[in-house]
């Protein structure tokens, strides 16, 4: 039997599944809180420990590892102008599986330079005018960062023009510079990939051990992206198949977790009907968007006060919810098991879901020409989405997950929001969806058929 273990540090608990390769099987999987503030492998050990339990000894062929620990990791972006290059730097950091702590725009303010100093990102993008556009802003930008005390590595992806003059300006200053293409090398035109790539490249070779995590690599064969990103290559494998296995279509991954909630889709997202039409920039084939401030247990306080008490709908005092959710931002390690802690998670669930699809979407908003009304497209179409697919915790032990994933639904109370309309849902019952990402790295097609075997179907109804 050929075996591999798949490792998912988040920012909770630590995974570990176990999978025989030969047989297309999940032989085990288990978790324990991630230790990442004391030593990354303690958590790991224990959830090691458990996993033997259920499989005996094991020889792994393949060991792999995705992070999401210690806050993930957190980027901060700049571009020209906000809907164009600032908005092109934005998706290239989220769909290389950051956590985007701020984006700015235009000519960096002193104060602004300040406020990037204390937020300590791990890394920089600087982006900025169309390749032989404006030079004038990314050079000032350059500039600021160069006399400030940013120490996180900075890819620059924007006007090539400038580029040399950048670092010269930014290694002077003894910052570390990674060039790539830039992101928007002609108005509206995204060019994203090689920005991506570049991220990884620094996760994998710096921030790793930045975070701590390097210890773990005595105990796999490296860690490749951040969680997100190993979610991001599944969804996209799942969606267009692979070798002679059939994708599942057109799909969208909602993924809540105890710090954020993401969504991932994947498809054109283009008008479906007459009468409208696009406006800004092209919308990615593959999307991530993630929400920073929805989450089940370190961000439970700030999804209360999105939607409060009332919008919650539980049968508790609100008192007692207030009180509740506070304890579990507190415990973010606390599995939900009593009656009235489901029906809070499962309600916090709810909200985090349909919120965070409503951001990802796109939007219509009718405007009324001499002809007649038409429609202006914001945003990405996700009316014809075929499967939604639901990870994290709550949905693997849940038992009604279906209302929580109601939420995500098209509702005719907010008709210009596009939302998919009439997916088939499918839970990731095993939580692998991580675990597919890394599989995608060594077997495209083994990696699809896992994934798809262990997606539960359930019933929207």
């Amino acid at each position: 039997m050929r075996a591999a273990l798949l490792i998912d540090f988040g920012s909770t608990f630590t995974k570990v599944t176990s999978v025989d390769l030969d047989g297309e099987l999940i032989l085990g999987r288990a978790q324990s809180p991630t230790t990442v503030d004391t030593d990354i492998t303690l958590g790991l050990n224990k959830a090691m420990h458990l996993l033997k339990r259920q499989t005996g000894s094991v020889q792994y062929a393949v060991r792999l590892g995705c992070s999401s620990a210690a806050g993930g990791l957190r980027m901060v972006t700049v571009g020209l102008v906000p809907d164009l290059t600032a908005e092109a730097a934005k998706r290239a950091a989220l769909g290389a599986g950051a956590k985007i702590i701020g984006i700015y725009a235009h000519q960096l303010s002193t104060r602004e330079v300040r406020a990037i100093e204390e937020l300590k990102p791990d890394l920089m993008l600087l982006a900025g005018g169309t390749d032989g556009g404006n030079q004038e802003v990314i050079v000032h930008n350059a500039k600021c960062m160069a006399g400030s005390s940013i120490s996180a590595p900075i890819i620059v992806a924007g006007n090539k023009v400038a580029f040399d003059e950048i670092a010269h300006i930014l290694q002077s200053a003894g910052k570390e510079v990674i060039e790539a293409e830039n992101v928007m090398p002609e108005i509206g035109v995204l060019k994203v990939e090689p920005a991506r790539e570049a991220i990884r490249k620094v996760f994998i070779e710096r921030i790793v051990e930045a975070k701590g995590l390097k210890r773990a690599e005595t105990y796999i064969d490296g860690i490749l992206m951040p969680t997100p990103s190993a979610v991001l290559h599944a969804a996209g494998l799942m969606a267009r198949g692979a070798g002679s296995e059939p994708g599942l279509g057109n799909l969208m991954v909602v993924d809540v977790g105890g710090a954020t909630t993401d969504v991932h889709s994947v498809g054109e997202g283009r008008p479906k009907s007459e009468g409208v039409v696009c406006k800004g920039l092209p919308e990615p084939y593959l999307k991530r968007t993630v929400e920073g401030d929805l989450g089940l247990r370190y961000n439970a306080v700030s999804l209360l006060e999105a939607v409060g008490t009332d919008g919650l709908g539980v049968s508790q005092h609100p008192q007692e919810v207030e009180k509740a959710i506070r304890r579990l931002s507190t415990e973010v390690g606390r599995v939900a098991r009593s009656p009235i802690e489901m029906e809070l998670d499962e309600a916090l669930a709810a909200a985090a879901v349909r919120i965070a699809v409503g951001r990802h979407v796109g939007y219509l908003e009718p405007v009324y020409m001499p002809h007649g009304q038409v429609f202006i497209q914001y945003g990405k179409d996700c009316t014809d989405i075929r499967q939604l697919i639901a990870t994290g915790g709550i949905f693997a032990h849940h038992p009604d997950a279906p209302r929580i994933l109601r939420q995500s639904l098209y509702s005719h109370t907010s008709p210009l929001l596009l939302k998919p309309r009439s997916p088939r849902f499918l839970v990731d019952s095993k939580y692998i969806m991580h675990a597919v990402g890394l599989l995608e790295e060594i077997d495209p097609e083994k990696a699809l058929r896992i994934g798809k075997k262990y997606m539960t179907e359930v019933s929207c109804h």
